[in-house]
């Protein structure tokens, strides 16, 4: 992967400019597979899990031609 891991406590904003704070990087207990644990900075301040590959991934430009986002998710600086 070219980009920076997600660290805890870091802010990243979603391509549709929500953001949340980095929990944990976990693994899935039979498949091994990373996940990104992450909370809303908003509403009612839930908390989300993702496959990192996914979290990570590009934005989707067929169905979602107009964001200017690159990244799915990206680090708030």
């Amino acid at each position: 992967m070219d980009r920076e891991l997600p660290r805890q406590d870091e802010i990243w904003r979603h391509f549709k400019n929500k953001l949340y704070r980095i929990v944990a990087i976990a693994q899935h207990t039979e498949t091994e597979e990373q996940l990104v644990v992450y909370q809303a900075m908003y509403g009612n301040n839930g908390f989300y899990a993702r496959p990192l590959d996914m979290f990570m991934s590009e934005v989707d430009r067929e169905k979602y031609p107009d964001v200017e986002q690159e990244y799915r998710f990206e680090r708030i600086e």
